[in-house]
């Protein structure tokens, strides 16, 4: 058998050998899980809604250059950035911070970022199950203009009354009257019975009240036992959404005019690239659409054994995520220009994003198929499924939040009721979204509270960890946990591409930036300011706790505070005992050394068991000669070294609180 000395855990006999597993905060139940939660979080709504939009209004095809170089030097590296900072730890957003405590402030903003998210993601959740559930009829509700709800306006493609030329006015002959669908009636006056102004709350719409208290009990089952039960729930929840969308493609590029369709989105507009539109676009969607600076990656990532290979699982799920959003574009167009082509009008006509999409473009779409409400039933559960997939980790990102910092045995037992009272909070704080003022709202969160912020967040993030704590000690700290350091090409990225791609973006958003609208409607400015405040309310953070920070640390001068609120924390470091090697290594206090003995072992011998002495000789040719380098602080060796010598037992030689280490 092997000779203990030579294992390549260091365990001994009589001692457990090393796991490589958190048994106080829990591990995925193996990588697949992780693999798959990470997809299903960064793969979300944006991927169907956003991605095919940008795409087509940006020059088709020639926007799929600037995307994947935008992927490759600011996607992937952020992406493996933030799993390596979660592993390496073992903690949430907030616990991570022990590298640079001054920058704690940064995982305070992210749980500001995840709450807003959280809040109204869940909103679009309950909708998606509101039409998940109305489909379920013969016919679909917004298939015809015949309805209480509708006006006369309203001109269904399918009904019995649209002459060759009705068909004709579609296109907007003249500019006083617009035609209005019959799904686009449905979603305003009936789904949301929309009000005239934001101020305007009017009354809780009780159907969608109730999907959303659905959606937090589906959230909240699904998490009930945190990574134990979300990590088995994902192997449906991550994949059965491309089973959905393989359908749907199948059947929308079997559609008359399907072609048309995926031609408008995929045509190169190659005088485009130029356009620095066009970069901000590809450099913001990769930025969003792969969750960066929510927080949920390192928590997700923290759930994960001290030597996973996180380098590869970041390549593979920002590739996948890249080729969902690119595939989500041919199901979409496909049955966009199928619409077109009936109608007898452009694509750009019919084609839209986010809601609009979703609830009013597409919907129509499906009522021209036959057995129509089968694909509606289809393409709502595929997106209740996306949203889900995100849902689950920016609520885990809370709780684990939550539970790293307060980290006492009783809350990691009532871990359960954390997790339910985050529920209850979310499900309270998206009720006024569910009122006929709710969209405003929702769109408001959308476009302010998780734009802008995120860029600074994941700008100070890298600065600190590159700059503050040291490149160095990062890329030592990832060779530690990897057995390799990382890439040269990542390096470079993280300390120069990455941030300059990330402050280019920053400062797209403020030269782009347009006063929200939803429609028609023009917000009033009181209602932009509260849009401000809340991206504010997570940037604020970090300069709040910064100041905290370093008013608490020691030091004569403010220059020895700053350096004091800056230097890692003597707890910074892998969580398990097993892992702290190197510089990460527990030093013995004074007081320890007097109740330790020091005692050499050869290969071959047994670890002292009874007293100092005991164990029988054994050559060990076969093995290099050691190196040895005593800590100081200990007492002095005993014994000399030889090349003989593999391992040294350090040995209580009274009652105290050392256990024998194994050096």
């Amino acid at each position: 058998s092997t000779p203990w000395c030579s294992r390549g855990n260091g365990a001994v006999p009589g001692e457990r050998g090393k796991q490589d597993k958190s048994v106080k905060r829990g591990n995925w139940g193996n990588q697949i899980e992780f693999v798959l939660t990470s997809v299903g979080y960064a793969v979300g709504l944006g991927n169907v809604w956003r991605f095919p939009y940008l795409c087509y209004r940006n020059g088709g095809g020639a926007f799929m250059f600037p995307y994947f170089i935008m992927l490759v030097f600011c996607g992937i590296p952020l992406f493996f950035m933030e799993l390596s900072f979660g592993q390496f730890a073992s903690q949430g957003c907030l616990g991570v911070w022990r590298v640079s405590p001054m920058f704690k402030g940064v995982g305070y903003g992210m749980m500001v970022v995840s709450t807003y998210i959280g809040i109204y993601y869940n909103v679009v959740i309950c909708i998606a199950f509101y039409y998940f559930f109305v489909s379920m009829t013969r016919v679909l509700p917004w298939t015809y203009c015949s309805n209480a709800w509708n006006t006369p306006d309203c001109t269904g493609v399918l009904d019995r009354n649209l002459s060759s030329r009705a068909a004709l006015n579609l296109t907007l002959l003249n500019d006083t009257q617009k035609r209005t669908s019959p799904s686009e009636e449905y979603w305003r006056r009936y789904v949301l019975d929309l009000s005239d102004d934001i101020g305007n709350l009017g009354e809780v719409r009780l159907p969608l009240l109730g999907c959303l208290g659905v959606s937090w009990v589906v959230v909240f089952l699904c998490l009930i036992k945190g990574v134990k039960s979300s990590g088995k729930v994902v192997y449906f929840t991550a994949t059965f959404p491309y089973v959905v969308l393989t359908i749907l493609f199948v059947r929308g590029i079997t559609l008359e005019g399907a072609l048309t369709g995926i031609m408008y989105y995929l045509t190169p507009q190659w005088d485009k690239i130029l356009d620095a539109k066009v970069w901000g676009d590809a450099a913001s969607q990769i930025f969003y659409s792969l969750g960066c600076a929510w927080g949920g990656l390192i928590t997700m990532a923290s759930y994960n054994k001290f030597h996973n290979n996180c380098y590869r699982d970041s390549i593979i799920i920002s590739i996948t995520n890249c080729a969902t959003s690119v595939y989500a574009g041919f199901v979409i167009f496909s049955i966009l220009g199928f619409m077109a082509n009936h109608l007898g009008v452009d694509v750009s006509n019919v084609a839209d994003h986010g809601p609009g999409l979703a609830f009013v473009a597409y919907p129509e779409a499906l009522t021209l198929l036959p057995i129509s409400p089968l694909w509606s039933i289809l393409f709502f559960f595929m997106l209740i499924l996306l949203g889900l997939g995100t849902q689950f980790c920016l609520l885990e990102t809370l709780v684990t939040a939550i539970v790293d910092e307060v980290g006492n045995e009783w809350i990691i037992r009532k871990k359960t009721f954390v997790t339910l009272g985050v529920a209850v909070a979310g499900f309270l704080l998206g009720v006024p979204l569910t009122t006929q003022a709710g969209i405003y709202w929702l769109l408001l969160m959308d476009n302010y509270a998780a734009s802008f912020s995120l860029v600074v967040i994941s700008c100070i993030m890298c600065v600190a960890i590159m700059y503050v704590y040291g490149h160095r000690n990062y890329f030592k700290d990832i060779e530690m946990m990897l057995g390799f350091p990382p890439p040269l090409f990542f390096q470079i990225c993280w300390r120069f591409i990455s941030p300059a791609i990330i402050f280019f973006i920053l400062v797209f958003t403020v030269i782009q930036y347009q006063p929200i609208s939803y429609n028609d409607y023009i917000y009033p400015t009181w209602a932009i300011s509260i849009g401000f405040l809340m991206a504010l309310s997570s940037v604020i953070c970090i300069p709040i706790y910064a100041i905290y920070k370093v008013c608490c640390s020691e030091g004569d001068t403010l220059l020895e505070r700053f350096k004091n609120a800056t230097k890692a924390s003597k707890d910074w470091g892998p969580a398990l005992a097993e892992h702290r090697s190197g510089r990460y290594a527990p030093a013995f206090s004074p007081s320890t050394e007097s109740h330790l003995e020091v005692q050499p072992l050869h290969c071959g011998e047994a670890p002292w068991v009874g007293r100092a002495g005991q164990g029988g000789g054994a050559s060990a040719s076969h093995l290099p000669a050691p190196s040895w380098r005593w800590q100081a602080g200990l007492p002095p060796l005993p014994y000399p070294l030889d090349a003989e010598t593999t391992h040294l037992m350090v040995i209580p030689t009274s009652p105290g609180p050392t256990n024998p280490a194994n050096f």
